[in-house]
């Protein structure tokens, strides 16, 4: 939204958005709480209000066209929206692509039947949609540009370190579960038995857990006491914290992942679901890895434990592993910046370039009908 005001000053933008979208000066037609909702359970039960919301939306914009119409991400509601509004003449823009390169590819065919363009995050993205009737566009990751390539370097180390309490020379791992309750509960246990592990082979070792909610620092507390002598900081917030202080991580896959990449810090992935959740999963799979990192370099840079092979004891010598790797091999973590760097082009910048695309066609359009 900014980098297209700075294109067009004069634009406007309709739809739903939360907070930072009303300060760019987004006209919100109902509120982004209406939207908020997690699992498969709780979309069922308000699926009443989304119907109503997706009416408003379609009456809205067939009333009154927009020059382009860009879903961002909540992928089901808005390729249904989009859909909806390509019926109608109206331009589509889709952002960012569903994970088609994990599971589900015959997805390709839904989303181009919505969207007239694809903003995709990855540089592997486009190619899923070459035989589909979609311009898939990679701009780039948002987050690579906001990580510097130098934010996890010494000073900002120190930083972080000092405002969680953390003495500047101790070792430091992050343990991050999830932002979930779900995920926490299956996850956390695990990674903090491994911290005790590796805690006897790295004494004073200082573990840093992010807890984005109350309910999930007040379940880590109740545990804790399984594990006398481990030391432990909590806080919350975000991962950011917790990655820039650490020199290495237990993460849950998911977009952690990439930003302890972005921060170069080696880390040890872990995932675990319900067994007949994990069984359906594995199943639908169509890609060799599940962290991040290793997807983008096609290869296992960084180890995954998932399932019945994430116990304590194998997740704590893998991390030793990387700690020592890390130490002994820095052209491993270069790995790290030569990723940074293809994902780090300017996503703002090439989303705007592509969306304005759309709006100077009907601004040409529009000269030539002399309007």
């Amino acid at each position: 939204m900014a980098a297209l005001k700075k294109r067009y000053p004069d634009c406007s933008f309709t739809g739903i958005g939360g907070n930072r979208m009303l300060e760019e000066g987004l006209h919100s037609l109902v509120s982004m709480d209406r939207l908020a909702m997690n699992g498969f359970v709780d979309p069922i039960k308000r699926l009443p209000e989304l119907v109503r919301i997706l009416r408003l939306l379609v009456r809205t914009f067939t009333e009154n066209p927009p020059r382009v119409f860009v879903g961002v991400d909540f992928n089901v509601f808005n390729l249904l929206l989009e859909r909806m509004l390509k019926r109608r003449d109206i331009p589509t823009v889709h952002y960012v692509s569903p994970s088609v390169y994990a599971w589900r590819r015959r997805r390709v065919q839904r989303i181009s039947r919505s969207a007239d363009m694809l903003l995709t995050l990855y540089p592997f993205e486009p190619a899923l949609y070459e035989a589909v009737p979609v311009e898939a566009v990679f701009v780039g990751h948002p987050l690579a540009d906001q990580i510097a390539l130098d934010a996890g370097g010494e000073e900002a180390t120190r930083r972080a370190r000092a405002t969680l309490g953390v003495n500047a020379d101790a070792r430091c791992i992050a343990i991050l579960p999830g932002s979930r309750m779900s995920e926490v509960r299956l996850l956390a246990d695990i990674f903090l038995g491994a911290a005790a592990i590796v805690a006897r082979e790295l004494p004073m070792c200082v573990f840093v857990v992010p807890c984005l909610r109350p309910e999930i620092a007040a379940w880590l507390d109740a545990i804790l006491g399984k594990y006398p002598g481990l030391q432990v900081v909590t806080y919350a917030g975000d991962a950011r914290l917790a990655l820039t202080a650490c020199e290495g991580a237990l993460i849950k896959s998911g977009t952690g992942t990439l930003e302890a990449m972005l921060l170069g810090r080696p880390m040890v992935v872990s995932y675990k679901l319900g067994e007949l959740t994990y069984q359906l999963i594995r199943r639908l799979l169509r890609t060799r890895f599940i962290a991040l990192p290793n997807i983008l370099a096609g290869e296992e840079l960084v180890p995954e434990l998932l399932q019945h092979a994430a116990t304590p004891e194998a997740l704590a010598e893998k991390m030793l592993a990387q700690l020592d790797k890390a130490r002994r091999e820095p052209e491993y973590l270069a790995r790290f910046a030569d990723l940074h760097r293809q994902l780090s082009k300017g996503a703002d910048e090439r989303a705007a370039d592509a969306v304005a695309r759309w709006l100077h066609v009907d601004r040409e359009v529009d000269r030539q009908d002399g309007s």
